[in-house]
C-alpha cells in the first residue's frame, strides 16, 4: 500500500526529487521595462513595425496586447494544462515519448536540470494525429480532449506570431510581407508548443522566504519566435544587453502574451534582432503555469541573412545551414552554450 500511495505522488513530492540538485541563481533582480505593442491600435502599420524593431534590437523581448485570442480559450488551455499536472504521476509518465510528450526535471540530454514538468507537442498535423493524451477533466459532460483543446490554442497563437512577423518585416522595410512570417505560417513548419509547471518551492527551503532554485536554467530559444504567456506566477528573467537579470513583471490584465527572439531570426535579420537570453526561477508558494509556442521554419529550409540586411558591403554574419542541421547541433550541448557561435562566418 505504502508503494502505491508513494508512486501516485507527485514528483516533486518524492524523496529523490531533493531540491539540492538544482543551481542557485542570484535571487531578486530589479523589474525589467518591457516595451508594449498593441496589435489592434489603428494607425500606420509602420509605426507599430518601428517599435515592434526596436524592442527587438534592445531586449529582444516585449509584450503584446489586442492580440484577438480569445480569453475563454486562453483559460480553458490553462485549466486543462493544469488538471493534466495535478493527474497521478504514473497517469503523466504514460504520455511520455521521447521526444515529445511528458517529462520532468531532466531538459534536454546534455544533463541540465529544472524544477519544472512539462509537455511537449508537437504540431505538425502527422504528429498530431498520432498523440494521445489524458484527457484531465472532470466535467459529467464530454470535455474537449486535451490535445485537440491545446492544438486550436496553438492555432490561434500562431495566428498571432504570423502576424507579429510582418509587424517586423514592416520596421526592417523587407519584402514581401511574409518574408519571415512565411516560415512559421506554412503547414510543414517544425512549431512546437510547450506546456510547463514549475511546482511551488519545497517547504525545506523556507517557502518564497528563502534562496532560488532554477526552473528552467539560462538559454536562448533556437527557433524563430516564441510566444509566452503565463498564470502570473512570477519567475520569468531576462538577460539585459549588459549582462545583468531582470525580472519580467506579470502584465496585469492577465491577457497579454510575451514575445522572445529566437536564434533563427537573430539569422534571418544578420544580427539585427538579437535573441533573448532568459531564464525562470522558482521563488513562489504559487505554481506556475506557461505556455509557450515555438515558431519554427520547416526542416529543410535553408536560412541566412535577408538579403535586403547585408548592408552596402553585403557581408553576411552566418553562413546558410538548415534548420535540421541548427536543430541537430544544439541537442548536443547544455542549455546556456552558444549555438550560433558555430554559424557564424
Amino acid at each position: 500500500m505504502f508503494q502505491q500511495t508513494l508512486a501516485s505522488r507527485p514528483w516533486w513530492c518524492l524523496p529523490r526529487a531533493s531540491s539540492s540538485r538544482y543551481p542557485l541563481p542570484a535571487a531578486h533582480p530589479p523589474p525589467a521595462d518591457v516595451r508594449a505593442i498593441d496589435l489592434s491600435a489603428t494607425g500606420p502599420a509602420r509605426a507599430r513595425g518601428a517599435r515592434a524593431g526596436a524592442a527587438c534590437e534592445e531586449q529582444g523581448f516585449f509584450r503584446v496586447t489586442g492580440h484577438g485570442v480569445p480569453p475563454g480559450l486562453v483559460r480553458a488551455a490553462e485549466a486543462a494544462a493544469a488538471r493534466f499536472f495535478a493527474l497521478p504521476q504514473p497517469d503523466k509518465e504514460a504520455a511520455a515519448g521521447a521526444p515529445l510528450g511528458y517529462a520532468s526535471k531532466r531538459i534536454g540530454s546534455a544533463g541540465d536540470l529544472g524544477w519544472i514538468e512539462y509537455l511537449l507537442l508537437c504540431l505538425a498535423p502527422a504528429a498530431a494525429a498520432a498523440a494521445a493524451l489524458p484527457c484531465a477533466a472532470t466535467s459529467p459532460t464530454p470535455p474537449c480532449p486535451l490535445r485537440e483543446l491545446l492544438s486550436e490554442y496553438s492555432a490561434a497563437v500562431r495566428r498571432v506570431a504570423c502576424g507579429v512577423l510582418e509587424l517586423m518585416a514592416e520596421g526592417l522595410g523587407v519584402g514581401p510581407a511574409d518574408a519571415l512570417a512565411r516560415l512559421v505560417a506554412r503547414e510543414d513548419s517544425d512549431s512546437i508548443l510547450r506546456v510547463n509547471h514549475y511546482p511551488p518551492r519545497p517547504d525545506q527551503l523556507g517557502g518564497g522566504g528563502g534562496p532560488n532554485l532554477t526552473g528552467f536554467g539560462e538559454h536562448t530559444d533556437p527557433q524563430i519566435i516564441s510566444v509566452l504567456r503565463s498564470n502570473g506566477a512570477p519567475g520569468l528573467e531576462i538577460s539585459l544587453r549588459d549582462g545583468a537579470w531582470a525580472s519580467v513583471p506579470h502584465d496585469g490584465d492577465g491577457d497579454s502574451f510575451f514575445v522572445n527572439v529566437g536564434d533563427t531570426l537573430q539569422v534571418l535579420t544578420n544580427g539585427r534582432f538579437r535573441s533573448v537570453k532568459h531564464r525562470v526561477v522558482v521563488n513562489s508558494e504559487k505554481s506556475r503555469v506557461s505556455m509557450v509556442f515555438f515558431g519554427g521554419p520547416p526542416p529543410g529550409e535553408r536560412l541566412a541573412p535577408l538579403p535586403a540586411l547585408l548592408g552596402d558591403v553585403g557581408r553576411s554574419r552566418y553562413r546558410e545551414f538548415t534548420w535540421k542541421e541548427y536543430k541537430g547541433s544544439g541537442c548536443k550541448g547544455r542549455l546556456a552554450d552558444d549555438r550560433l557561435c558555430r554559424f557564424e562566418n
